[in-house]
């Protein structure tokens, strides 16, 4: 009996989970976006293997050569391989996006189970917290707080982690006001849960999917306020390789090596909208009016 109830639920989980797959690649947008996505990933982790040449070797000899057989996107003002450095750079925007939606994430759901859960004056405190982050735009902020704390792919995810964690707070605020009143909740402070008991067992499970889909979509708006922020000589500072970094330093030779500015910009495009796309189609498989629980 216990085999069978336990076969039904595995059976049970199997079925969401096709679906969830099946409503998440429906669109052929959706589907360009995962598949991008994945080969910048790829790309990222095996930029060892895939670069030509070491991104930071200096070749003067080399000096903004054309694209040709041995140098596919030709090289920079130092003679370094754009191809090679793009790949690199790849890796760096992916780390920094991801680490930054992470932190932001961590902080932001946190926070705002605590307001939610607790309200009173703890939950005017933060929310205070969270309208003073939010008066300030978040790229106004980042710039900031790097030209306080220094650039680096450390200090730039943990800045711009804390620049979009505002909209967690709200966002995860508004979803344990809508469940902390709920049967399931009122039964566990019957039984003695503790609060802690009961905010991230109860709470954050049935809250997380909006986050989820918030996560996805801040990605790419992340890698692109790196890129910018690179682009301004406040991210990543050389000779580590990034998009944005790359944009800025061949803006000069724009007439001369467009290539050198434009390959990078459109890599930066490109990621951007594939996460947005891959984004809009979680946020569409983690309806309920389109899972037909509605």
């Amino acid at each position: 009996m216990e085999r069978k109830e336990k076969n039904r639920n595995e059976n049970r989980k199997m079925s969401k989970l096709n679906k969830f797959i099946r409503l998440l690649f429906k669109r052929k947008v959706v589907v360009f976006g995962a598949v991008g996505v994945v080969f910048f990933t790829l790309l990222a982790i095996g930029a060892p293997i895939f670069a030509p040449f070491d991104p930071n070797k200096v070749d003067f000899a080399a000096s903004l050569a054309d694209p040709s057989l041995k140098h596919l996107l030709g090289a920079d003002m130092h003679g370094r391989d754009v191809l090679s450095r793009i790949i690199y750079g790849t890796r760096v925007s992916l780390i920094i996006g991801f680490l930054a939606v992470i932190i932001a994430c961590a902080i932001g759901s946190v926070l705002g189970m605590v307001a939610g859960y607790f309200g009173g004056i703890i939950d005017d405190i933060i929310t205070r917290l969270t309208e003073a982050i939010r008066a300030i735009p978040p790229i106004i902020l980042a710039m900031a707080l790097t030209a306080v704390f220094g650039g680096g792919i450390r200090n730039i995810a943990i800045i711009l982690g804390i620049s979009n964690v505002a909209a967690y707070i709200r966002m995860m605020r508004g979803q344990v006001y809508s469940v902390k009143e709920s049967d399931y909740i009122m039964a566990s402070k019957l039984q003695g849960v503790s609060n802690l008991g009961i905010m991230f067992k109860h709470l954050l499970p049935n809250s997380i999917s909006p986050i989820i889909v918030l996560m996805t979509q801040q990605v790419g708006g992340t890698i692109l306020s790196e890129a910018g922020l690179s682009f301004l000589g406040l991210g990543i500072s050389a000779p580590t390789a990034s998009w944005g970094t790359m944009v800025s330093e061949g803006r000069n030779y724009l007439l001369d090596n467009p290539v050198i500015s434009l390959a990078p910009g459109i890599c930066v495009a490109l990621l951007v909208i594939c996460l947005n796309m891959f984004g809009d189609g979680i946020r569409d498989a983690l309806d309920p009016r389109l899972r037909g629980e509605l």
